[in-house]
């Protein structure tokens, strides 16, 4: 969780990435939750790698804290002082570098089933995607086996894109093959990446499986995070998730489902839906709002938006079709 987030600016300027709410809920919670859910193992300890402290700061760390205890594991709180890549990231929390592991960027979602191979050393989830070459891929062999990586290819070599979910059955043998890398100079512009330590283990014989999951969502940008926000809700409705929080109050309005309303939300004349999420204390009056990601204790009037992403503490009054407005904004 230590990246910046800057291709989700200006929503990521005030508040983590990860920690920004999509459907109703943090990313990296419900990522988490998600991970517990599958994974069919009890959970011990949850290591979290934060950047800057004065980006990451009591609060989230806090919260981070409190997710962890929900499941019963105990938290630990890393830094990544320095954005010297993946590889390094992981390397900051090597105390806890130890069995059996699951490592996770924190910014995309999953719904899937992570089986784990008996026969596996290790497991990369991946999902087909119609664009390899701005992903980075695996290369199978023919028992289904990871032999190779490949960052973004120019040419067609496999179109299973990794999400960036990983299982170790015994993670301190990537911390061996990492601590190799990690102790090499960096040239200009290098990074000590997880796929270094990855390919070391794979030269070294071993066994990498692809897995595979039923929906990955990525939330790098606003455009594909309001896309994830309309497809989150589709699959939580059709889950049984109940979407509407009781304290809130709807007054002369219509609400097409699905849509997201949180605690305390008042929404007056409105038509809101489809693919909204509305979040903590945020008032919407004669506005006609879908597909749209407004965060916590905004003020929204006299809008009609589609496709529109707003942070926290907004005040806006207007009528155009498509905005993105970070926390703290006010425009009349």
């Amino acid at each position: 969780m230590a990246g910046r987030g800057s291709r989700l600016r200006p929503h990521s300027l005030t508040t983590p990435k990860p920690l920004i709410a999509v459907a109703g809920a943090p990313i990296v919670n419900q990522l988490v939750l998600e991970i517990a859910k599958v994974v069919e193992e009890p959970i011990t300890d949850i290591g979290f790698i934060l950047g800057d402290p004065a980006f990451f700061g009591d609060k989230e760390v806090d919260s981070l804290k409190e997710l962890a205890i929900s499941l019963g594991a105990k938290p630990h709180i890393f830094r990544q002082d320095q954005p010297l890549g993946t590889g390094h990231a992981i390397m900051c929390a090597q105390s806890i570098l130890e069995g059996p592991t699951v490592v996770a960027y924190a910014d995309t979602l999953i719904r899937a089933k992570l089986t784990l191979d008996p026969k596996a050393d290790a497991v990369i989830w991946v999902k087909k995607v119609a664009a390899p070459e701005s992903f980075g891929v695996v290369a199978l062999d023919d028992q289904n086996s990871i032999i190779n990586l490949i960052e973004k290819p120019q040419e067609f070599i496999s179109d299973l894109a990794v999400i960036g979910i990983y299982y170790f059955k015994a993670i301190e043998k990537l911390k061996t093959a990492l601590e190799k890398v990690v102790a090499q100079e960096l040239k200009a512009g290098e990074e000590y990446q997880i796929n270094h330590g990855i390919l070391a283990m794979i030269k070294a014989g071993a066994v990498f499986k692809a897995g595979t999951v039923e929906h990955w969502m990525d939330c790098g940008n606003p455009e594909v995070t309001l896309q994830t926000n309309s497809q989150m809700l589709e699959l939580k409705n059709k889950e049984g998730e109940s979407l509407t929080h009781p304290t809130a109050k709807v007054e002369n309005s219509e609400i097409i489902p699905p849509c997201f309303i949180g605690e305390n939300v008042r929404i007056k004349n409105s038509v809101i839906g489809p693919g909204v999420s509305i979040g903590e204390g945020t008032l919407i009056e004669n506005c006609q709002l879908k597909n749209c990601l407004i965060q916590k204790h905004t003020i929204l009037e006299n809008l009609r938006l589609d496709k529109a992403m707003i942070g926290n503490h907004v005040r806006y009054k207007g009528n155009p079709t498509f905005v993105s407005l970070g926390d703290y904004s006010q425009l009349d």
